[in-house]
């Protein structure tokens, strides 16, 4: 088989997949999404899941700024208690970049406003459903790395 011709894997939210990982204990399963990814060679990652969160667990929104915010020190990740959970944050976005690399995915569809995942807006930090420009920590990590990075359509 000639694999030059073959589009290369896409990393792809978990929970986009089916997998019952959100912090609500659900999945965000999306059939537009399957559509898209139909013929791709899929890599399921859960940023939250892989830098030690539970699930179910605690909402948490950034604070202080978006993803870039978190990776440069500026910004944080709180639960709707107050916790701070940005280590964990962290932590699962370096594992899902060392997981695009390497499987060799250049292209990552994830979960959109999600504190880990989204990619175009994200919660304010202030809990009340108000979304505001930014990125994820995950979103942000492999955007840095020169992975593109977009949002899941019809979720």
């Amino acid at each position: 088989m000639d694999t030059l011709n073959e589009p290369s894997p896409v990393l792809v939210s978990a929970c986009l997949r089916g997998v019952a990982c959100r912090y609500d204990g659900r999945d965000k399963r999306s059939g537009a999404l399957d559509e898209l990814l139909a013929g791709r060679r899929v890599v399921a990652f859960c940023p939250e899941q892989a830098g030690g969160l539970p699930t179910p667990r605690r909402p948490a929104e950034l604070r202080g700024g978006d993803g870039h915010g978190v990776l440069e020190g500026s910004a944080r990740v709180v639960e709707d208690t107050g916790d701070d959970v940005t280590a964990a944050f962290v932590a699962g976005a370096e594992r899902a970049l060392a997981t695009a690399r390497r499987t060799g995915c250049a292209e990552a569809v994830l979960m959109p406003r999600s504190p880990s995942c989204g990619a175009g807006g994200v919660y304010d930090g202030s809990f009340t459903g108000t979304l505001t420009a930014g990125e994820g920590v995950t979103a942000a990590l492999l955007r840095r790395d020169g992975i593109a990075v977009r949002e899941a359509p019809g979720v």
